[in-house]
């Protein structure tokens, strides 16, 4: 790259910016801007376009040329290319937005009185302090409103409100990339392309189309490696970002929401992305509309629209190249060369010139807010005003189009993908060495102290309420984890109706039961016969069989109590609570409970399970060597007796009736999670 000679400073970047913006005819086209078209020379632009060339684009700096690919480009497919055309442009707008939250002692006002709109071709950056309500306000563009909280002032999009089917072509790229930690990067588009691509496609189509966003995004060259996380080594921030980009391009949207996609990122990084940002409004007439921080100037002069907010109230908004003149016309100017944005971030905190008491920065703050209501306001509403008429004198068929269906693919086929997905991304934990050493040294250590004690009944009833107990606490424990480390992911894939929440659900708890099963059964497999237990095949079945009918109620407990509370710390402890009140109430410990309490034995699926385990090695007519030439019924023996040696149906009914129960309750709690349909 060539050398470009010295940055201009701030007001000759904002002066090349006006003429350069005001010269539509002579703009060059976005693909000449970006990848050099054959003709274009730069002689043949204006000095203003020469010079933002060599501001803002320099596609080997910037990177450009990387994030396109090859292949995909080479190829001419438009239809695969994630630069192709949208099908239905989205004009969003907002006014009078008023947004408060419920606290402790009433509401918190967040946002008091935004509006403003972006249109097709445009990309718009809300700035602002950190609290100012610039997330705020891009998630109820997103549609996303929580339930406590009141929302006033109207959100349209093509003139009408916000509406299920407008998911399907909407983009939402959060701050955090949620993205499953064990995936390869082409596993975590592949399943976004099954799961939110049309049922039209065929799955090589959408594998295609997986393939070319992959290509034009730069991603190629770590298509195989793992996403990663803060403890599991993966790919770069960067990369993991546009990887987030990439699964809601998958799907064309039409109008494309993130929230701060630079935040952490290194300015060459972070230039690519907005690059890439720009690129997709201008190539496909995309609505794109992003929160960022602290941009650098030359990402501040690629916005078309700015907003600038402070403490919920706007204080600018129109183009980022008039934002300095119009402070300066307010009485607020650098009094040295800076970024701009460090200088509208100033003046959102209320610092200016000598001010520097609280007091002094409120004041300055009320004057901005004030400014902008008495110049800007006007201005605003009129523009949304304008916009609102033209969609009511067009109806066009634009604002008024439905999607044909409301999901992309059915029922059987979201739990097919999300089963292989959960497979694959578990596949590390199911049988890792730590979960094999545990269970094999427990059934050592228990095969060695209850070694051969068929002899010695108190003994084996000991044993079986151990194994009970054990198999009781173990699932129960690991079922905690499934949904509180799932939150983040379930509410970003339901915000965009990916799935629905019944095939999540039920194959997220079936990509469970080969680790629930296997390992019980290895278990069972080691301790059997060194432990004396009886030989015959049918009653070495029916112990299998009743312990993993146990394992599945106690994983339903863990999921239950996981699913209500969504908080590691406070599940481990309720859980340790019901557990241990439910093996006390099983009727090995204590036989004579208070009249009053005792009715907890019957919801303690401990009680069900042993009288199952008790009935796979005895029977109401065994009998055991209880004294010299004396013998006595097996069902005398006080634990047994509680439990009762009988009614082996009614014990396997409770326990289908608590597997049941405890997925419902599971279910009905994950549906606060979310809008979307069940």
């Amino acid at each position: 790259m060539g050398a470009v000679g010295p940055k201009p400073t701030w007001w000759q970047e904002t002066a090349l910016r006006e003429e350069y913006m005001s010269l539509d005819d002579a703009r060059p086209s976005s693909s000449a801007f970006f990848s050099g078209v054959e003709g274009e020379s730069d002689a043949s632009r204006s000095p203003a376009a020469a010079m933002l060339g060599l501001l803002l684009s320099q596609e080997q700096y910037l990177g450009i040329e990387t994030m396109e690919g090859g292949r995909a480009n080479q190829s001419g497919d438009a239809s695969n290319s994630i630069f192709s055309g949208v099908q239905l442009p989205v004009t969003l707008n907002w006014q009078d937005v008023v947004y408060k939250v419920k606290v402790d002692r009433g509401e918190k006002v967040i946002l008091k009185g935004v509006s403003g709109c972006v249109q097709p071709g445009e990309l718009l950056a809300m700035l602002g302090p950190s609290g100012s309500g610039k997330t705020t306000l891009l998630t109820l563009l997103g549609g996303r409103v929580a339930p406590t909280s009141r929302l006033t002032g109207s959100i349209t999009y093509n003139g009408k409100p916000f509406s299920s089917s407008l998911k399907r072509t909407l983009g939402f790229v959060t701050q955090d990339d949620v993205l499953y930690a064990h995936l390869t990067v082409m596993e975590t588009l592949y399943y976004t392309a099954l799961l939110r691509l049309p049922g039209t496609l065929s799955r090589r189509e959408k594998a295609a189309q997986a393939e070319a966003v992959l290509d034009q995004l730069g991603l190629t060259v770590c298509r195989n490696n793992i996403i990663g996380s803060a403890l599991v080594r993966g790919i770069s921030g960067g990369e993991r970002k546009r990887v987030s980009i990439g699964q809601e391009m998958l799907i064309n949207p039409s109008l494309l929401l993130l929230d701060e996609p630079t935040s952490g990122l290194d300015s060459t990084i972070a230039a690519r992305i907005v690059s890439l940002l720009w690129k997709l409004t201008q190539t496909g007439g995309r609505t794109v509309a992003m929160t960022i921080h602290q941009p650098s100037s030359r990402l501040f002069y690629m916005f078309h629209k700015v907003l600038l907010l402070s403490d919920g109230n706007p204080v600018y908004f129109g183009k980022g190249s008039d934002a300095l003149d119009y402070f300066n016309r307010i009485g607020y100017s650098p009094e040295m060369a800076m970024n701009p944005s460090d200088f509208l971030l100033d003046l959102a905190n209320g610092v200016s010139a000598n001010e520097e008491t609280l007091e002094e920065k409120a004041a300055t703050k009320q004057v901005l807010v004030e400014a902008y209501r008495v110049h800007l306001h006007p201005l605003v509403s009129e523009e949304l005003t304008t916009l609102s008429k033209q969609f009511k004198e067009q109806g066009s068929e634009q604002s008024t189009r439905k999607m044909k269906q409301e999901w992309s693919t059915s029922w059987w086929e979201q739990f097919e993908i999300l089963l292989r997905r959960s497979l694959k991304e578990r596949r590390h934990e199911a049988f890792s060495k730590m979960h094999l050493i545990q269970i094999f040294v427990v059934a050592i250590v228990v095969g060695v102290l209850w070694f051969k004690s068929s002899d010695n009944i108190t003994d084996q009833v000991g044993l079986l309420y151990f194994v009970n107990s054990f198999w009781g606490f173990y699932p129960a424990f690991q079922g905690i984890y499934t949904f509180p480390m799932e939150r983040t992911m379930l509410t970003k894939e339901r915000s965009s109706g990916m799935y629905r929440l019944s095939s999540y659900f039920m194959a997220l708890t079936a990509g469970d039961l080969p680790m629930e099963l296997v390992l019980p059964t290895c278990y069972v497999l080691i301790i059997y016969w060194m432990c004396g237990l009886k030989s015959e095949a049918g009653h070495f079945f029916m112990l299998l069989s009743s312990i993993l009918f146990t394992v599945l109620v106690a994983q339903g407990v863990g999921l239950a109590i996981g699913a209500v509370l969504m908080d590691l710390k406070k599940a481990i402890t309720l859980c340790s609570i019901f557990m241990l009140i439910f093996m006390l109430a099983g009727g090995f410990f204590v036989q004579n409970m208070p009249s009053f309490i005792s009715w907890i034995k019957y919801i303690s699926f401990n009680f069900y399970s042993f009288r199952l385990q008790l009935l796979s090695q005895f029977s109401q007519h065994d009998t055991y060597e209880c004294g010299q030439e004396t013998r006595c019924l097996v069902a005398d023996i006080p634990s047994v007796k509680v439990v009762g040696l009988s009614d082996a149906w009614l014990a396997v009914v409770v326990m289908f009736v608590l597997l049941v129960f405890y997925r419902l309750v599971a279910y009905v709690a994950l549906m606060r999670i979310g809008p979307g349909k069940k």
